[in-house]
């Protein structure tokens, strides 16, 4: 039976999903980060899929999203946008670190996978923590500058109008760049990450995704089953089957023993 249970750390909600007959013991332990807008309880068939492979799961909730949500109107969320990104990967390592000290979470066979804004989560905690043993980017993106000028660019081609100054933007630039794994591909260290990607989302461009992986899969020479970029010719900004199945199988063959 796959439990899940609603569950508070320092105040932040999380689920935590489990097989009910392994709850209390040390298991690999993977995090999944929802997408912008998103809530938490929207990725529960990627838990409940892990779970029953082996794994402890769990599915936070971002800040300003579902329960964290504060009252803050969607149209009003995208300026917070990158905020809520890196909050989220200082948050990562609470988690990592309860459940590694509960002796819930075997601390050298850990997953992050996320989609969307969790993707681009996940992909951004790779330059931070050197705990994350393989990852799955599912229409997530690593080029966090990149991304923010075509974040302005598309908003000046939609007609809206932009309050920031150039050295708001400058200083947003400075936030987010030490976070950005395009500019410091070398600290992937040739751990295990998986790409799905739809190049026809609209949200997060598909070649921002696939020019990074081209420019580290030659990194991969020696470990070429460790780097892995699934492209759907026909998909938008939503995750097919084949990439809820594959981001069970890289994990499966990557984290179980």
């Amino acid at each position: 039976m796959i439990i899940v249970e609603k569950s508070l750390l320092k105040n932040n909600p999380h689920l935590h999903i489990v097989n009910k007959s392994e709850q209390q013991k040390k298991l690999p332990f993977i995090i999944f980060n929802h997408g912008f807008t998103s809530a938490k309880e929207h990725n529960l068939h990627y838990a409940y899929l892990l779970a029953e492979k082996g794994f402890r799961v769990i599915l936070p909730e971002a800040i300003y999203h579902g329960e964290r949500g504060q009252g803050v109107a969607e149209k009003n969320l995208y300026s917070h946008f990158w905020e809520i990104v890196i909050k989220t990967i200082h948050e990562l390592n609470d988690y990592k670190e309860y459940y590694v000290y509960e002796g819930l979470a075997d601390e050298e066979l850990i997953g992050l996978a996320g989609t969307s804004m969790g993707g681009i989560v996940t992909l951004g905690a790779l330059t931070k923590y050197k705990w994350v043993k393989a990852a799955v980017s599912l229409m997530g993106m690593p080029a966090y500058e990149e991304y923010l000028h075509w974040q302005l660019e598309q908003m000046k081609s939609l007609g809206i109008s932009l309050s920031f100054t150039d050295e708001q933007i400058e200083e947003q630039l400075s936030f987010i760049r030490p976070y950005d794994l395009s500019l410091q591909p070398e600290k992937l260290e040739n751990r295990p990450l998986l790409f799905w990607h739809g190049q026809k989302d609209p949200i997060v461009p598909f070649h921002l995704t696939y020019q990074f992986y081209q420019s580290i899969k030659d990194n991969y020479e020696k470990t070429p089953a460790n780097i892995h970029f699934i492209s759907d010719a026909q998909a938008d900004h939503k995750v097919s089957r084949e990439g809820l199945k594959a981001t069970v199988e890289w994990f499966e063959k990557h984290l179980l023993k």
